[in-house]
């Protein structure tokens, strides 16, 4: 819950503003402001102050506490200009929520926080646990001082500015070892704890079980991401509270899931019990990985309980994201994120020279030139399944004419893939000529060098006699001159020659250029491949010098009726 405290009037229409945005999310403290502050403090996870900084200094300053405990504060000023991130920038996450604020008020963001100032990743805003040095090492990031990543197993982190050697490091493993004085740990979800138990096993039992499994083994108990077990236990007492105490899920599978996977130490007693020969072993299996702990008794006379341990391989992650027709402005937030959690960027060198102020530092970019589609998707696949998290872009929507097709024709399901949409050239040129896509309407690639030209013709003339209108991809190039005035053709065997054409070159960048002709005037030689042309419906109209489909027929009908 995010606490909202104000002192005047304009405080308070801003204020407003956010509750009425977030009404989920946001409680507002009336009454006097140093009650109201005290009040949120204790009760809220975050709070937005429409106060001067310096009086919300003295007022949070006795009530602070732990870093990790503290809400975050954002505070914005009168003039609603500033969302700055005052406290608990990173655990009480004041930096993102500055941006939010910043967003939704129309307010400039200011992060004081280090690491984020200067884009590099906070190591303890990687949503992983962590012990040790966090504040030297991230000093050390800052100044440009060598950091060694020891990574002991694949896991998909954001991208750090590290070296092969040096003075500190960040280490990435699920043992059981103390941080050196230089060190930060980072602690992977990787174990999955498999547990069976006797009705009414004691969750103290189920603990001591689990901790001396783990202990046994040289294993971290804050990389354990959950507990699995059978359906029929997953009310047991001893089980959910043994999650509750550890702070992970309780995972439960039916028993004939179960019974499938071949365990080393299967049991007739689970069999009889609950319909599967293992609990606790074919649990922590089911989801793939290296058994590390056999299946192990609790010391209970009688044991009550059963676990087995399991390090879960990594799954990397892929984001497939399109930014757009080339315009800063439209690669929108979703895609700006995503490029910033990614340690490795893949994509056509002229799209990369885009971005690239956006990546964090640290991160590794593999970039080709053109015709290199099925490549770059083999690569970033390749990066994903090696753990990595992984960034592919294409311009316009991924999934239009671009980089999504090929990968996800790669990509099996050991990865996790993400779809990152973006604006499509269809939708920047539409935008620019008025309303051409306010009915049905259909994008074609005239370009053959993947497809017959037999299919594409067979295509344009269903678009044509469908009355569709239709937006030309890749209309024209010096090597493929002839395929835009077949398809236009095609289609003037439908439609008459005054039938409104929209043609736009680099659309949402600095030399973009949009004009309205006809079917008839339209004279191919003026189109490239940086070009989109679309075509109208018999319904479509120039009004204004903007080409304008209605949304359906019985309106252009009844306007045509009150014309005459």
């Amino acid at each position: 819950m995010i606490g909202l405290i104000s002192a005047t009037s304009a405080g308070a229409a801003a204020r407003d503003r956010l509750a009425a945005a977030w009404p989920d999310r946001t409680r507002v403290y009336e009454g006097p402001v140093g009650d109201a502050v005290r009040a949120a403090f204790a009760e809220c996870g975050q709070l937005v102050c429409f106060l001067a900084t310096g009086a919300v200094v003295r007022l949070v300053a006795p009530l602070l506490g732990d870093k990790a405990a503290d809400p975050g504060v954002v505070c914005v000023d009168e003039g609603g200009r500033f969302a700055v991130s005052l406290l608990g920038g990173h655990a009480g996450g004041a930096n993102e929520l500055a941006r939010e604020v910043g967003e939704l008020l129309g307010a400039e963001p200011v992060v004081t926080t280090a690491t984020d100032a200067v884009g590099v990743a906070g190591l303890d805003t990687l949503g992983l646990p962590y012990e040790g040095a966090v504040a030297a090492v991230s000093r050390a990031l800052l100044d440009g001082e060598p950091v060694a990543l020891e990574a002991e197993l694949a896991w998909p982190l954001p991208p750090l500015p590290v070296a092969e050697h040096g003075a500190y490091t960040v280490r990435l493993t699920d043992r059981a070892v103390e941080p050196g004085p230089r060190e930060v740990l980072l602690r992977p979800p990787s174990l999955v704890v498999g547990v069976g138990a006797s009705r009414g096993a004691p969750v103290d039992e189920v603990l001591e079980l689990i901790g001396s499994a783990l202990a046994g083994a040289g294993l971290s108990v804050r990389s354990v991401a959950q507990l699995a077990t059978v359906d029929a236990k997953s009310e047991e007492p001893g089980l959910v509270g043994a999650a509750e105490r550890l702070g992970v899920p309780l995972v439960a599978y039916p028993a004939s899931e179960l019974a499938a996977v071949v365990v080393p130490n299967p049991s007739d007693a689970p069999l009889v019990a609950v319909g599967t020969p293992s609990v606790a072993e074919a649990a922590a299996l089911l989801g793939g990985g290296e058994l590390l702990v056999p299946k192990r008794k609790s010391a209970g006379s009688p044991a009550m309980a059963t676990c087995a341990v399991v390090r879960r391989p990594a799954r990397g992650r892929l984001a497939v994201v399109g930014l757009g027709p080339g315009a800063r402005d439209l690669v929108t937030p979703r895609a700006v994120a995503e490029l910033r959690r990614a340690s490795v960027l893949v994509g056509l060198d002229q799209y990369v020279d885009q971005i690239r102020d956006l990546l964090r530092p640290g991160t590794r970019v593999l970039e080709s030139g053109l015709g290199a589609e099925e490549e770059r998707a083999r690569t970033a696949v390749a990066e994903a399944r090696a753990g990595h998290a992984v960034a592919l872009i294409g311009s316009g929507d991924a999934g239009v004419y671009a980089m999504a097709s090929p990968a996800l024709a790669e990509a099996s399901d050991d990865i996790d893939v993400v779809g990152v949409p973006g604006v499509t050239a269809a939708l920047a040129a539409g935008a620019l000529l008025g309303a051409p896509l306010g009915h049905d309407h259909v994008s074609i690639s005239l370009s053959d060098l993947h497809t017959p030209w037999e299919v594409i013709e067979r295509r344009v003339r269903a678009a044509a006699e469908s009355d569709l209108v239709v937006t030309f991809y890749n209309p024209r190039s010096r090597g493929r001159d002839w395929q835009l005035p077949k398809a236009l053709a095609a289609l003037a065997e439908h439609r008459a020659p005054s039938t409104p054409v929209g043609v736009v070159r680099n659309a949402s960048r600095p030399d973009e250029s949009s004009r309205v002709t006809t079917l008839a005037a339209l004279d191919p030689a003026s189109v490239d491949m940086m070009t989109v042309v679309t075509v109208g419906n018999t319904a479509t109209r120039e009004i204004a010098g903007r080409m304008v489909t209605p949304r359906g027929y019985r309106w252009q009908a009844s306007a045509e009726e009150g014309a005459r």
